[in-house]
């Protein structure tokens, strides 16, 4: 059977998650009688209610001599305190994977940090992302937890986090934490790391009765007399009624995610294409001395996120969140030798910050027939359905090429982009013109919209960002955007206007410069949770006509000798027969707020829509049998703005002849 796509696994996580409100509503009314019987109980000792002793069935006749009023307000208490408990927490965490670290006391690591073990992870989160289409997370450490784990967070795959505990970052070789890493950025692109924050916020109601039952036990502590009595034993009673709620939240999280691991690790092996990795790392938690435990407050309502098992639980077979340490190795590595393995592994620490190798700079292209470096593509093979098959991949193809381009970008721009004030400069200076008297213009209207600050900075990289073509400005904004993202808003909002002013500055916007200002202005928005994803495409017509109408004048190539008209007609052909739709002319003129506003309607598709959507650009793009290095960029930058990440799309050229 084929493999799922990334389509089809958001679509079934969107199942999985009405599977897991059918439970939580089932957990929540176990909840609502085990209260019940506790307020009942509470009753019949308050008011010393006498019961025949000749009847067959006292205890419970008992329960049937309470007024049903107890019972209706007792319910009514309980699944109200439940709801809000759950709705609070879900606001709560609304912020996405960040709050989900902060939560759990994680740090936040640094773009420009000197540390090699915390370098080394940024440089494999950096790497995978790039080769994935996901934007680069932001990472975080759990600094005071030696146990060996990880876990990855966010609402989707533009705004997510990676965290990993100090023992994995010590403990692991670079090969085994890139096993992690792979298998968190499998719950990343396959809408994993969505299910699991509702999870949390709701199996948060009904774990919160057990909560209230612990805080009447240590207040019963400071009183004394029958009130100290009777208050310990009613936080007794819902202590044990809370273990209702961890018995249906250990279950519901258990029934949930052990599949999930499994996919996660094989798409690791498939990713990194080294199965010893993840093996090795599992290896490490087998025989560590604290495993993979974590002794955080908030262990247990996240237990489900962790790569290893974080907690330890009765009845294991039945309420681990991960399945058997030794099952899982077996399945990445059948032939996997731990002994042999433990004697050759690498243990040598990552070499010192300082010591990577100096700017090298990049080669530059000779285009074939005089052609500019966005003209420059290859023959394009893949049907529009193949094609939208590539959106979420994880190939260990991609993670090479990714590599190689890393390497390609000047040392001296990567260690720009780690900087807060040195990310924004790299970002403007990518769209600075080639001619210097256009780039003068340029940077003079930067410093007439008040930024002559970010003005001189963005000179100074431009050099380097000149060395540049098209194929590499995703990648750079990717690495770029960690340390955006960590300014202040004012910062934020001066790029914003300093792109403008820099796009705006020659008089003529270029399809690219506005997609790359879109993909920012949408990356730097606050983060909320995403709204319910289920419109359809027929309800979203004139949008569509405005995404396709986008990538149709993105396919007219600056040397080509056709018509334009005819070229234009025939990618948008594609494209509307691709959706069943009846033909549209092609929009002549796009303004930047109507396709933000189209793209943001579309990125509400149902999976199964959105799949539609990009089988009908691919459609349209590659019309001509043929595939360009600035509509493949193109490409991967709306399925940014879409959520539909795109890996590099010409991992066949050598990343050093695409410089500008």
């Amino acid at each position: 059977m084929a493999a799922a796509t990334f389509f089809e696994h958001q679509h079934i996580a969107r199942r999985n998650t009405r599977v897991m409100v059918i439970l939580f509503l089932l957990a929540t009314v176990a909840v609502i009688l085990a209260v019940d019987a506790v307020a009942a109980t509470v009753y019949l000792w308050a008011t010393a209610l006498r019961v025949p002793v000749n009847h067959p069935h006292p205890i419970l006749h008992a329960y049937t001599l309470v007024p049903a009023h107890v019972y209706v307000w007792s319910s009514i208490a309980t699944a109200a305190l439940i709801l809000i408990v759950s709705t609070v927490s879900v606001v709560r965490l609304s912020a996405g994977g960040e709050a989900v670290a902060e939560m759990v006391g994680a740090r936040r690591v640094e773009p420009a940090t000197r540390d090699p073990l915390e370098r080394r992870l940024l440089n494999i989160v950096e790497e995978m992302a790039i080769a994935s289409g996901v934007r680069v997370p932001h990472v975080y450490v759990m600094d005071n937890e030696r146990g060996i784990n990880a876990f990855a967070a966010g609402w989707d795959t533009a705004n997510s986090v990676v965290t990993v505990t100090r023992g994995a970052l010590e403990t692991l070789s670079r090969d085994e934490l890139q096993g992690v890493i792979g298998h968190e950025f499998s719950h990343i692109v396959n809408a994993d790391i969505r299910l699991n924050i509702r999870m949390i916020g709701v199996l948060a109601g009904i774990l919160f009765i057990g909560s209230i039952g612990q805080f009447l036990m240590r207040g019963s502590r400071k009183g004394d007399g029958k009130g100290a009595t009777q208050l310990f034993f009613l936080g007794l009673s819902l202590f044990i009624v809370g273990y209702v709620g961890l018995f249906f939240a250990r279950l519901i999280k258990a029934a949930v995610s052990r599949e999930r691991e499994y996919l996660a690790d094989a798409s690791s092996v498939q990713f990194t294409r080294n199965p010893e990795g993840i093996a090795g790392a599992l290896d490490q938690i087998r025989t560590g001395t604290t495993g993979a435990l974590i002794h955080g407050r908030y262990a247990e309502e996240i237990s489900h996120m962790f790569f290893g098992q974080a907690i330890n639980v009765w009845a294991g077979s039945l309420f681990d969140t991960h399945p058997p340490i030794d099952e899982r190795i077996r399945r990445v590595s059948p032939s996997f030798i731990a002994q042999s393995y433990r004697e050759r592994r690498d243990t040598s620490p990552p070499p010192p910050v300082a010591d990577l190798p100096e700017e090298t700079g990049v080669m530059a292209l000779a285009a074939p027939s005089g052609r500019r470096v966005g003209d420059v593509g290859i023959a394009w093979g893949r049907s529009a359905g193949e094609s939208a098959k590539l959106v979420g991949t994880l190939d260990a193809c991609k993670i090479d090429y990714a590599g190689r381009m890393l390497a390609a970008i000047p040392a001296g721009l990567r260690e720009a982009v780690h900087d807060a004030d040195g990310a924004r400069a790299a970002v403007i200076a990518l769209l600075f013109a080639p001619k210097d008297e256009v780039m003068h213009e340029q940077l003079e209207a930067l410093r007439t919209a008040g930024l002559s600050t970010l003005a001189e900075r963005a000179a100074a990289v431009a050099p380097l960002a000149h060395e540049l073509g098209p194929a590499f400005h995703l990648p750079v904004v990717d690495l770029a955007l960690p340390a955006i993202k960590s300014c202040s808003e004012q910062a934020r909002n001066e790029l914003i206007v300093g792109l403008k002013a820099v796009i705006d500055a020659d008089r003529r916007v270029s399809l690219h410069e506005f997609v790359v200002l879109m993909l920012i202005r949408n990356q730097l928005a606050e983060p909320e949770r995403p709204a319910a994803s289920g419109r359809r495409i027929g309800d979203l017509a004139a949008e569509v006509r405005i995404v396709l109408s986008l990538i149709a004048h993105a396919g007219i190539r600056t040397d080509a000798t056709g018509s334009r008209a005819e070229a234009l007609a025939a990618a948008m052909r594609a494209g509307t027969q691709e959706l069943e739709l009846a033909e549209q002319p092609v929009a002549s003129r796009l303004s930047l707020d109507e396709v933000s506003a189209a793209l943001a309607a579309l990125k509400r598709l149902a999976p199964l829509e959105k799949a539609r959507l990009v089988k009908a650009l691919f459609a349209a793009v590659t019309v001509d049998g043929t595939i360009r290095v600035i509509e493949a960029e193109l490409m991967r930058l709306i399925g940014a703005v879409l959520d539909c990440p795109l890996p590099p799309l010409l991992d066949s050229l050598d990343p050093a002849t695409l410089a500008g």
